[in-house]
């Protein structure tokens, strides 16, 4: 059971909304904050940072207070131990490497400090980068700079704010391991604003929809994507999470087997081990139903399900049938017109056939 021991609850007044954010996300993992641009997600970073202080605010950070408006207790942002990554890296360009990530320690008192700069570059592979200066590195080795520099604060809380935006998708891909590998094996909780879909979908936990400074929706990552109406995704894009495990390998045609609670997919093999958990992600145009098992046919994946129910979709033509596999939901986009042909109904036991997954990690 996920614990949801840290709280932010915020008000403040803007000129195009009133902040209004009340939410409680877990311990440890990335909570991404996600809605359209004025919706308030910077402004909630910039208030856990102490940058910014509203006519209410609580925020309590693995048990420590870090401002309770109730007893007037308000910590400053150089006592609260965070890390803030911005969407550029802000690197000194006089200065090397090794020069940038030791001046963003001075502030730390600790005798770790330096084992924690040491292992902050470790875990981001910059040791090769030490003696470069800023202009002569790439976009996604800026960024990896400005997170060790970040982590080698020992943070109690690490604060990203669109830290992908401005590089492109090749760069994004090279900084998504790392950015797991300070979940997975640091385990420091994460607050990660971001627009991109994608980045949700592989890297969040924990989702929080804000619009004009209020919280649209809050829950597990997998939750909010099945969610009827999803915030996070629409169109084309309408698709479930599914957690499961790699099982076998089949060398002669290049495939992996993953289980999860309700079936198994077979997908292209990109060499991770046999029982390493994956996160695959299912888009609703990608599933068809049949009423029967699907026999000669050149769709490898379908496995059993049932009917949970048939949502309206965004066109009138079309419906998001929910189904549940086992423990796991998937969702089909079909015409409304085969719906009635299958006589489709809630409770109604059918075949998903699923054309394409995604592994988002």
């Amino acid at each position: 059971m996920t614990s949801l021991q840290n709280r932010v609850a915020l008000t403040l007044s803007r000129p195009d909304f009133d902040l209004a954010f009340d939410v409680s996300f877990p311990e440890r993992g990335i909570t991404v904050l996600c809605g359209p641009s004025g919706s308030g997600k910077t402004t909630v970073l910039r208030c856990v940072a102490g940058l910014e202080r509203g006519a209410y605010g609580l925020v309590r950070v693995q048990s420590n207070v870090w401002q309770d408006s109730d007893t007037s207790f308000f910590l400053p942002t150089w006592k609260r131990p965070i890390g803030y990554v911005f969407q550029e890296a802000s690197l000194f360009e006089h200065l090397n490497i090794r020069e940038n990530l030791e001046f963003g320690v001075t502030r730390v008192k600790a005798a770790s400090a330096r084992k924690a700069l040491d292992d902050a570059i470790a875990l981001l592979g910059i040791q090769a980068l030490l003696r470069r200066r800023p202009d002569e590195l790439s976009g996604g080795e800026r960024q990896r700079v400005a997170i060790a520099r970040a982590l080698a604060t020992q943070p109690k809380l690490l604060l990203l704010d669109e830290p992908l935006s401005a590089l492109d998708q090749a760069r994004r891909q090279e900084i998504f391991p790392w950015l797991e590998r300070i979940r997975d094996e640091l385990g420091t909780p994460m607050l990660y604003v971001t627009h991109s879909t994608d980045e949700i979908a592989r890297l969040a936990d924990y989702v929080v929809v804000m619009q004009r400074g209020r919280v649209q929706c809050a829950g597990p990552t997998a939750q909010v994507f099945a969610s009827v109406n999803s915030p996070v995704s629409s169109g084309d894009e309408v698709s479930v999470l599914i957690d499961g495990s790699i099982k076998a390998h089949d060398p002669q045609w290049n495939l992996m087997r993953v289980d999860f609670e309700g079936g198994t997919l077979w997908i292209s093999d990109s060499g991770l081990a046999v029982g390493k958990h994956v996160r695959l992600r299912v888009l609703a145009k990608d599933v068809s139903i049949t009423l029967a098992e699907p026999v000669n046919t050149s769709i490898q994946n379908h496995f059993p399900g049932i009917v949970e129910s048939t949502p309206q979709d965004a066109h009138p033509s079309q419906a998001l049938v929910r189904i549940q596999c086992g423990q796991t939901l998937v969702l089909a986009r079909v015409t409304r017109k085969a719906i009635a042909l299958l006589n489709l109904d809630a409770g109604t036991r059918i075949w998903v056939q699923v054309k394409a997954v995604a592994v988002m990690s």
